[in-house]
């Protein structure tokens, strides 16, 4: 291990929750090679026995690949995993909160946590999306009820600072309740080479980011002086899924609309909504959001770590 080089976080539960095995392990390998093929230090993060590991070992990542009963670790889950000898895979806001504890400042994920459909407890009425053909996508407005369902990712943005590198929030969330709640807790969201917020499989999503950066360099001065300015939330910076690994948003809506309506159906709630919609997705689309998946981690973990990079050169200067 070279410890100079600047360390970059990783999930664990796209490993153990998110991807089907072997893509889940191919998925972890690769990784944590394209970090180190950036110039940074991969750590990824998990609970295994009980014991908080900053970094996996090989052998790890395919345990973790392939074990049945591994917790899917938030930030509330921690002690308890560590408490009853568990193996546990953190989500984002338990790895936000162990990286951060390790001294590591920036991590890539997937797309975060936010607030479900359906289950805003603002009182405005927020623009949605609704698909009325397979070409167009429109606008309306819908009124959201107050059942709360909030993911812990969002408090933790709220509070942790480190920057996480994501595609959005995942496409089946709220996405404008999403954006007002980290507007309203003052959690800086960029747009990487884009305006919009990205809608994970999609590109855009009709919603506007807080700035645009260009670069590692720009996004780097923004992060580093809402630190030095005593702020302690996280910063969000959002990179658009390539162009060629796309799922366009009126393509993708009403798959999602379809699996939520199953998970209704079928009494799905809390944590457990988002791994069954997510499997539902990949085997109606014949895996075609499995792909789209990797493929925005990977194009995540290139620009954290060119942002980790920029960090590091800023904090020598």
């Amino acid at each position: 291990m070279n410890d100079i080089m600047p360390r970059l976080a990783l999930e664990s539960t796209v490993i153990a929750h998110g991807l089907p095995y072997p893509h889940n392990l191919e998925t972890a390998r690769a990784l944590e090679a394209l970090a180190r093929a950036h110039g940074v230090e991969p750590r990824t993060i998990a609970v295994i026995g009980g014991h908080v590991k900053i970094g996996l070992s090989d052998a790890e990542l395919h345990h973790l690949a392939q074990a049945r009963n591994v917790l899917k670790l938030a930030r509330r889950d921690l002690a308890l995993a560590i408490a009853q000898k568990r193996d546990g895979a953190t989500t984002v806001s338990a790895t936000m909160y162990l990286a951060q504890r390790a001294g590591i400042r920036v991590f890539a994920t997937g797309g975060i946590g936010g607030v479900h459909r359906q289950s805003s407890g603002f009182s405005k009425r927020y623009p949605v999306f609704s698909v009325q053909n397979s070409e167009t996508l429109n606008t309306e407005h819908r009124t959201l009820n107050t059942a709360l369902d909030v993911s812990a990712d969002l408090p933790e943005l709220a509070r942790t600072p480190i920057v996480v590198v994501c595609a959005g929030a995942k496409a089946i969330l709220d996405l404008p309740a999403t954006l007002e709640w980290l507007e309203t807790f003052g959690v800086p969201v960029l747009g990487y080479q884009s305006d919009e917020f990205p809608a994970f499989y999609s590109r855009v999503s009709g919603l506007r980011v807080q700035a645009r950066v260009d670069s590692p360099e720009d996004a780097a001065r923004v992060i580093q002086t809402h630190w030095e300015l005593g702020l302690t939330s996280g910063v969000l910076l959002c990179v658009p899924i390539p162009h060629a690994d796309e799922i366009p948003r009126a393509v993708i809506e009403p798959y999602i609309e379809r699996a939520l309506h199953q998970a209704a159906t079928e009494h799905v709630v809390g944590r457990a909504v988002t791994p069954f919609v997510l499997q539902r997705l990949a085997e109606w689309t014949d895996g075609m959001t499995v792909r789209a998946n990797i493929a925005l981690l990977k194009n995540n973990v290139v620009v954290a770590a060119q942002v980790a990079r920029a960090l590091e050169r800023i904090a020598q200067t």
